[in-house]
């Protein structure tokens, strides 16, 4: 299934999906980066399609949560979920992308499954 000349370059993209996330420049660009470049590519290799779906699912899913969060600023606790949340969803990622290019597997914790 794989169309990459080398397992580094198929390891690279599927990272790529992962660092995705930290796409905080653009609105939504943790959900959109790592969209795109797992749609480029899922069709290519099992791998990027397995960790796209990964890093797509953890993002969402940590939207949702920091949308919460958001909300429950107003009564001062969201706050602190707020600097919890960014905090573990760094911490996270690097731990996939260190994960993915040491050909490890890394499940994110606090997903929910969207994208089966």
């Amino acid at each position: 299934m794989s169309n990459f000349r080398t397992p580094h370059e198929e390891r690279n993209w599927a990272m790529f999906c992962h660092l995705g996330g930290l796409a905080y420049f653009i609105p939504l660009g943790n959900i959109i980066v790592p969209l795109i470049l797992w749609s480029m590519r899922k069709d290519e290799s099992e791998l990027v399609n397995r960790e796209g779906k990964k890093a797509l699912n953890f993002q969402i899913s940590f939207t949702i949560y920091m949308f919460v969060a958001a909300i429950l600023v107003f009564v001062i606790v969201g706050i602190l979920a707020l600097v919890i949340l960014g905090l573990l969803q760094l911490i996270f990622v690097i731990l996939a992308i260190v994960k993915t290019l040491n050909d490890e597997d890394f499940e994110y914790p606090m997903t929910i499954k969207f994208i089966h």
